[in-house]
């Protein structure tokens, strides 16, 4: 945990993530990555030199039109002290049963970013911080170059106009096996996604080309994540 708190004191403080007064909130899928983020934020707040408010949310798609058991999650945000709301959606329906889309997973992530945006404004949040880790970010900027010929990736901060809202990602500097280590060592709970898309995405093939890179260019990943520092890329 160490570690991991470590990496993201870094990144919030490079990038100016968190400021007196916030209140965040933190998107909870109840993956790996954001269970590990609510954890390492809810131990921060005791020690970080600014002073903020955490309220753990949750976007339930209702995969199969069956509300998943956040059960474990809850227990874990009341004994870490962080308010948590689940907000059910009809996201399963409308994609996989009204639009039928072979392709659900653009359409379904921009409904559940706007779910995600509308609950925080509701709870008066500023702030919402996501569990996006540096495997993610140059996944992404691997992605985008690959399929659409771009050179970017997602920003470690960014402005909402719209809602007046900032995404955050304390996780940037991050690696997604450190997230792993203090998952399996700390016994973190995990909801395993019901979606009938999980692990057959375009990122799953980029995340394991990536993994056949490494094998000869084990720093791929830091090397990718320096150049796009340097290069002034996507606010990096």
């Amino acid at each position: 945990m160490q570690l991991l708190m470590s990496t993201m004191r870094s990144a919030m403080e490079r990038y100016d993530m968190i400021n007196d007064g916030d209140k965040i909130a933190i998107g909870i899928s109840g993956g790996k990555d954001s269970m590990a983020l609510l954890c390492a934020l809810a131990e921060m707040r005791r020690f970080y030199p600014k002073k903020y408010e955490l309220h753990a949310v949750t976007i339930d798609s209702l995969f199969g039109g069956i509300p998943a058991d956040y059960s474990e999650i809850a227990e874990m945000c009341r004994r870490l002290q962080v308010p948590y709301t689940i907000k059910k959606t009809e996201l399963w329906k409308i994609i996989f049963e009204v639009r039928k889309e072979s392709n659900p997973c653009s359409l379904c992530a921009k409904m559940r970013r706007g779910a995600l945006h509308d609950l925080a404004k509701e709870l008066g949040c500023n702030k919402i911080a996501l569990g996006h880790h540096m495997d993610d970010a140059v996944e992404t900027f691997y992605m985008n170059l690959f399929q659409g010929g771009n050179i970017g990736s997602f920003q470690p901060i960014s402005y909402l106009s719209r809602k007046d809202l900032y995404l955050i990602r304390p996780m940037a500097f991050t690696t997604e096996k450190d997230i792993i280590r203090v998952v399996n060592k700390l016994g973190i709970p995990i909801v395993k996604s019901k979606c009938p898309a999980d692990g057959c995405t375009e990122r799953q093939k980029v995340k394991d080309m990536l993994k056949g890179f490494e094998k000869d260019y084990p720093s791929i990943k830091k090397i990718t994540l320096g150049a796009m520092q340097r290069g002034h890329i996507s606010g990096w």
